[in-house]
């Protein structure tokens, strides 16, 4: 009876730990294969921006709305760069747990209303390296005209996966540009509030 349990033990436990490499082998796939649709995606979005150019969107604007691009069946409205980490994403129009696979995007707000969200996934080569960013770290977005806005990291917060209110309250709008993400687990949001520095 022993021997029978003692077996059992030792099957569950190894495969316990084949399931346990599959999960890992499969975060490992599926952060290289974001990065690499952010490669992919960032390549189609600078040819678009290059043939658009002063041909359909504004060069400035009064309103919320920000010219868009649509690569793949997804609309862009421009590219993330944080240069203290040798990062540069291209931005969905609005967020959607399925785009957050394949980069970040629009929460809320605007770049023309200083009040721009975004939203990434914590992959490694999307927003997973936010946590490190310091104070005055420099960010910049360019929008799909060629416009570029240019921010400087202020401070770095943790907020609770139910703090809606605080991500988008009238307390955040001295912040014109917001970028946050989830810790493994999805138990917090890493959140980096950036103010404009031109």
């Amino acid at each position: 009876m022993r021997n029978k349990l003692g077996l059992f033990l030792m099957a569950l436990g190894a495969l316990l730990l084949i399931g346990a490499v599959g999960l890992l082998a499969y975060n490992r796939w599926d952060n290289w294969r974001a990065g690499q649709s952010v490669a992919d995606i960032q390549d189609a979005l600078e040819e678009e921006e290059e043939e658009t150019v002063g041909d359909n969107f504004p060069t400035a604007n009064s309103s919320d709305e920000m010219g868009t691009i649509e690569i793949d069946g997804y609309e862009y409205i421009g590219t993330l760069s944080i240069p203290s980490y040798g990062l540069e994403l291209p931005v969905m129009a609005e967020w959607s747990y399925p785009g957050l696979k394949i980069a970040p995007g629009r929460y809320s707000g605007s770049v023309w209303t200083d009040d721009l969200i975004i939203c990434g996934h914590n992959y490694e080569r999307h927003f997973g390296n936010l946590k490190y960013l310091e104070a005055s770290d420099e960010i910049t977005f360019t929008d799909v005209s060629g416009n570029v806005f240019n921010y400087q990291v202020e401070e770095i917060i943790i907020l609770q996966p139910t703090d809606v209110e605080e991500m988008v309250s009238q307390e955040s709008e001295q912040w014109n540009l917001t970028l946050f993400t989830c810790t493994i687990g999805g138990q917090t949001r890493v959140t980096v509030r950036c103010s404009r520095t031109e």
